[in-house]
């Protein structure tokens, strides 16, 4: 990790704003790990971020060209940026759960159904825990935390055959997948097809959060006590029963089966230009 860092992070930045023991950091490490099995520069991404712990985790770490976009308004600013930008140039994006199912969701999936060429890479906590632990469309159900002291209750958005991703297939995105940051390689392989797609991609990778999730869900800050909760109730399929809690693996892979947005655009534009619109 430390090459990495010294290749692609600002040191001002090292080692980060995340807790002691958080997964964040190695959710930050897939995607570097990601963009140098790419063979990536850095001027070849432009990385944005959006708020919460994965906001403040990783703004402005990149040593190249960096945005934040807050309160889910990043795709928006995206979808700008790569109508400005040279196709070759890769758009990454890391935002929390919360700034992508909740208060950014419907930039998310317009975002989704232009298929406009960016990686959406989740940072899911299980809830908001920069804001003291409450819960949110991805807490497990009968979690204690901060807002949900007896449990929470309310249906998410990943049990009882709910599946957040599903709504982005069908809003349109041409690459999905979902994995722990404890799963080895997987997530890195995932993140380098959404990376190489030329539309829109998102991954969602969950990781452990110690200092809330861990102490008032679990009820225990010990690291390996917390990590074993998170391998014991992952799959490495899409199949598995609700009883377990995370499902992983590539979602939904359309790479190449619809147009993708700037290049539609401009295509578009060009056959205006030459008198052949409909208008």
């Amino acid at each position: 990790m430390s090459d990495l860092l010294e290749k692609y992070v600002r040191p001002e930045k090292n080692p980060g704003t995340a807790c002691k023991g958080c997964g964040l950091r190695l959710a930050h490490r897939k995607v570097l790990e990601a963009i140098d099995e790419l063979g990536l520069a850095q001027g070849d991404v432009v990385w944005g971020t959006g708020i919460g712990c994965s906001g403040r985790q990783t703004f402005v770490t990149w040593k190249g060209d960096t945005f934040a976009g807050t309160h889910g308004r990043v795709y928006a600013m995206a979808t700008g940026l790569r109508l400005a930008l040279p196709p070759e140039k890769r758009l990454i994006l890391t935002v929390g759960d919360g700034d992508a199912f909740t208060i950014g969701f419907l930039h998310l999936l317009n975002a989704a159904r232009r298929n406009v060429d960016m990686t959406v890479v989740v940072f899911d906590n299980l809830g908001y825990q920069s804001t003291g632990g409450q819960y949110g469309v991805t807490t497990p159900l009968g979690s204690k935390t901060d807002s949900s002291p007896y449990g929470a209750w309310e249906p998410n958005w990943t049990q009882r055959g709910f599946d957040v991703l599903r709504i982005l297939k069908e809003a349109g995105a041409t690459f999905l997948a979902r994995h722990t940051v404890l799963q080895g390689h997987e997530p890195v392989d995932s993140l380098k097809q959404a990376i190489q797609n030329p539309g829109f991609s998102l991954v969602q990778l969950i990781y452990p959060c110690v200092t809330h999730y861990g102490v008032q869900a679990l009820g225990t800050r010990d690291l390996a006590t917390i990590y074993d909760w998170f391998r014991e109730r992952t799959a490495d399929d899409l199949t598995a029963d609700e009883n377990t809690h995370f499902t992983t693996g590539i979602v939904h892979d359309a790479v190449g089966s619809r147009v993708e947005f700037a290049a539609g655009l401009r295509e578009f534009v060009a056959t205006v230009q030459k008198g052949g619109g409909n208008g």
